[in-house]
């Protein structure tokens, strides 16, 4: 589907980089490539360092240094989001206490928010992300061990907070694909699911957790391609995963992204795009049908058995 994009921009292109192993020296380079380039995208970030069995854990909005950054690259046109409230499970006292001091920081009326991995407060994730038989062929392709690994949205569980995400937070990540303009996949985003009514809005992404799988996808050709489409590409991201090394930007990261800074591109923050995409539409008017979601799921199933994505 080709989009007329704002002020005659030819595609969007933005990023949501997940914050895990965070810190000022692994990924404020890439920040300061980005502000450069005339790139602005979307930086998620913990409020607490801790919290029970935390995986991949870096700096937080604890840390008086890092929190400076964080304003000040909030002040350049940078958007901050939520990757839960900390790297390790929360409470539903801790996770409210979270979002009062998120909001409190930065200043946002409606947040926007990705899962992050082990964290039992995570929302719809595991095996609650897909429905009927898809969900046995995923429970079966994982061995069962993602079946118990989400309870944000259980109203009986000590980590629910569906309600407060409903209030508070407008979109969440979902699927992502190793395709650039995601439109392809998902032109409905962002998307209501009625069986997942704790979270306003769903949006797919493009797979580059890492340098390896951002050289694969963001090839010169694909950037290209994503251009004559007049597509959007959202591209989920570690920047802390070796995207800096010995201080510097990866040399060939550098040149795609100097390359795809190159094109007609809107480069705004992922919420400000997904604003566009959504027109002012209510959740009763962004509704994905059955028939919509069921190949969504399969075409991420399919993606996830073939590529390993996220």
């Amino acid at each position: 589907m080709k989009i007329t994009w704002p002020q005659g921009h030819q595609f969007a292109f933005t990023i949501f980089d997940d914050t895990d192993w965070a810190t000022l020296a692994n990924v404020k380079p890439i920040y300061d490539l980005l502000a450069t380039l005339g790139m602005r995208t979307t930086k998620s970030a913990w409020v607490f360092a801790n919290g029970d069995h935390a995986l991949n854990a870096g700096m937080s909005c604890e840390d008086p240094e890092y929190l400076a950054w964080l304003w000040a690259i909030q002040q350049q046109g940078f958007e901050i989001g939520l990757h839960n409230v900390a790297p390790g499970t929360s409470v539903r006292e801790r996770i409210c206490q979270g979002l009062n001091r998120f909001q409190s920081l930065f200043q946002y009326e409606n947040i926007i928010h990705a899962n992050h991995v082990g964290c039992l407060d995570n929302l719809y994730w595991g095996q609650y992300r897909i429905s009927g038989w898809r969900c046995l062929l995923y429970n079966t392709l994982t061995l069962g061990q993602r079946k118990h690994i989400s309870q944000g949205h259980k109203q009986t569980s000590n980590y629910f907070w569906g309600d407060l995400c409903q209030q508070r937070v407008r979109y969440v990540r979902n699927f992502v694909f190793n395709e650039l303009n995601v439109l392809n996949i998902c032109p409905q985003m962002p998307y209501h699911d009625p069986q997942r009514p704790f979270v306003n809005f769903w949006f797919a992404s493009t797979e580059a957790c890492n340098v390896a799988s951002f050289l694969k996808n963001f090839t010169y050709a694909k950037i290209d391609q994503l251009v004559a489409q007049q597509g959007a590409c959202i591209a989920y991201v570690h920047f802390a995963d070796d995207f800096v090394q010995n201080g510097e930007v990866h040399p060939e990261v550098r040149k795609r992204l100097e390359y795809m800074a190159a094109q007609n591109g809107w480069f705004a923050p992922v919420s400000t795009v997904l604003d566009f995409l959504r027109k002012g539409q209510t959740r009763e008017e962004r509704i994905i049908t059955p028939e919509q979601r069921s190949r969504l799921e399969l075409r991420w199933l399919s993606n996830k058995i073939l590529h390993g994505t996220s």
